[in-house]
């Protein structure tokens, strides 16, 4: 068995050692007031989301059908017992069946058979190879499961910091209007500035707050999209670590596809179908080969007590000579689903490097629009404290403010945008590349 299955092995009989425990409530996983990191969001999700629970119990049943197929090499041993009553109604002296019914008698039989398959040709090895490469391809298959909940949970979470963030700067918009509200009250009341500045001001106040109204809202939506990203249904109100400041990727393209092309989980899934699929064309030839067994009987038979005794012993071999082309048709299929995961895998090479490339694309988009937003917020916050001050000094009319608190605001949210979008081209790499966190 390759090194690689007996670790997968070692990893899934931990969790299925562990699944009972996993019953447990979703208040003693997270408790209101708790405040948890990305990390620690993953571990729940990890033994939390229930399409985790399921391959791993796929896992299981390709466990039992290996050792369905390991069981051929064992003899199998049967034992029986039967009694039965005949009854007389009529005896008509047949002269050929004079022993018929010619009375009522009962029949005692007892019987315990051995049969072993001596030798197969070698279905019975080639039958477990298939099973061991079912069970490496189902192990891919969790591992590939994983890293598909792992990244919508990373979706999930920079999504609730995205809508934090962007909360928190209509919040600061409506903070600066109302802040710009009672200034022009203020000049109103004095007489230096007209009711158009009041009512602008009142006008763009009412703005903030719709928008501060929607980002709340999805604000909301984004704490649903984590909790059910982690596979729990929970109510708590906890906080989460702010992951979104900005790292440079450091990764090359050309390394970031080799790694992809050795790590894929779903790429390795399929080799190992193609594994399987590959046996399974030598196992359905196989059917053209005879099969040679022995078995043993011991029977214990009669109408009374003590019964007869006796048991045989043989050797048998048997080969199809003609099944009506059967064989012939189930090769055929055999090699048609080989070359189906041939093409698959082609397939699949294929999209892998679109990933790779789109993800790497986007990370470097992201990286020039972060740099580029953050001198927006540098310029547009200046020009902000420069249009108050001149509105203060009587030099500018309201709209200069409006504009200036609009710029400053669509600079931060393009920065939040950008972050998020670096995060999510990151997550995107490093799911592309096969990588489970």
């Amino acid at each position: 068995m390759p090194h690689i299955l007996k670790k997968h092995l070692i990893t899934v009989f931990l969790f299925l050692f562990f699944v009972p425990c996993l019953s447990y409530s979703v208040e003693t996983v997270i408790k209101k007031g708790d405040r948890i990191d990305l990390k620690q969001c993953t571990d729940i999700a990890l033994k939390m989301h229930p399409s985790i629970t399921a391959y791993r119990y796929i896992i299981k049943a390709r466990e039992a059908q290996l050792g369905q197929a390991r069981s051929e090499y064992f003899p199998r041993i049967d034992a029986s017992a039967q009694f039965m009553r005949n009854f007389k109604i009529n005896n008509t002296q047949d002269p050929y069946f004079s022993t018929a019914y010619s009375t009522t008698y009962n029949t005692n039989h007892g019987k315990v058979s051995l049969n072993q398959n001596l030798y197969d040709f070698g279905r019975r090895p080639t039958n477990m190879d298939i099973k061991k490469y079912n069970l490496e391809s189902s192990i891919s298959d969790l591992d590939n499961n994983i890293i598909m909940v792992v990244t919508n949970l990373r979706y999930a979470y920079y999504g609730v910091l995205k809508a934090k963030r962007t909360r928190d700067v209509n919040m600061e918009a409506v903070r600066q209007y109302e802040q710009h509200l009672e200034r022009a009250k203020t000049f109103f009341t004095a007489g230096t500035k007209p009711k158009y500045d009041v009512t602008k001001a009142e006008l763009d106040l009412s703005n903030a707050r719709l928008s501060l109204i929607t980002a709340e809202n999805n604000l909301k939506v984004a704490w649903v999209s984590l909790n059910n990203a982690m596979g729990i249904d929970s109510d708590a109100e906890y906080t989460i670590e702010d992951d979104l400041p900005y790292q440079r990727y450091g990764l090359t393209f050309e390394e970031a596809l080799k790694t992809a092309y050795n790590e894929r989980a779903d790429l390795k899934s399929l080799m190992s179908q193609k594994i399987a699929a590959e046996k399974a064309v030598e196992l359905a030839k196989k059917e053209y080969m005879p099969r040679l067994s022995a078995s043993a009987e011991y029977n214990a038979i009669g109408s009374q007590y003590p019964l007869g005794q006796g048991w045989n012993a043989g050797v048998g071999l048997t080969m199809n000579i003609f099944d009506g082309l059967s064989t012939t048709n189930k090769v055929e299929e055999a090699i048609s689903n080989k070359n189906k995961i041939e093409a698959d895998i082609r397939n699949l090479r294929l999209q892998i490097l679109l990933d790779v490339q789109q993800a790497y694309l986007n990370i470097t988009k992201a990286q020039e629009a972060i740099a580029n937003t953050e001198v927006q917020i540098k310029q547009a916050k200046e020009n902000l404290e420069l249009a108050n001050f001149r509105y203060d000094a009587g030099l500018a009319e309201p709209l200069e403010v409006t504009d200036a608190t609009v710029s400053y605001s669509n600079a931060q949210l393009a920065n939040i945008s950008a972050l998020y979008d670096y995060k999510i081209a990151q997550a995107n790499l490093e799911k592309a590349m096969g990588k489970k966190q």
